[in-house]
């Protein structure tokens, strides 16, 4: 029987670690999360509040979600139940201990904030059209990431 012993160390460092698994019917599809910046894994998980570590995956899955998308589409979210419709991320950010809000816009260009719980978090990315004056789409997922790596 060949089985790996792992130090203390190893262990901990092991548990520090974010993963992240995804399975998809195509086999070539790679996960959406592949490179997780070195500032989610400088400080512990057990370390974060549950606000914390929602808005840093969320970041990843924003960031990843508009890797996909071409210069005629911005990120979304769309909700569901009721009719409040889609909001065009322009921001977002949480409030410790478990609290990740949403900046945006509705499609009428009307002023949006979501306010969640973390144990209701419930996050549907869409793509939308970009805004027709705009010369390029916004990219709010590299601009958090950015702001992530500077925290």
């Amino acid at each position: 029987m060949d089985e790996d012993i792992n130090t203390a160390a190893e262990v901990a460092e092991a548990d520090a670690l974010p993963r992240c698994r995804e399975v998809h019917a195509d086999p070539d599809k790679e996960s959406a999360v592949v490179d997780v910046p070195d500032a989610i894994s400088r400080k512990p998980v057990e370390q974060k509040s549950p606000a914390e570590w929602a808005y840093e995956r969320l970041i990843l899955y924003i960031q990843n979600f508009e890797k996909t998308l071409d210069n005629e589409h911005e990120v979304a979210m769309g909700f569901t139940g009721g009719d409040a419709g889609v909001l065009k991320i322009e921001g977002m950010g949480y409030f410790d201990p478990d609290i990740v809000t949403f900046y945006g816009s509705d499609p009428a260009g009307g002023k949006n904030q979501l306010v969640q719980h973390v144990s209701q978090l419930s996050v549907m990315l869409r793509a939308v059209p970009k805004q027709v004056e705009q010369d390029a789409p916004e990219r709010i997922g590299f601009r958090l990431a950015a702001d992530l790596e500077k925290g």
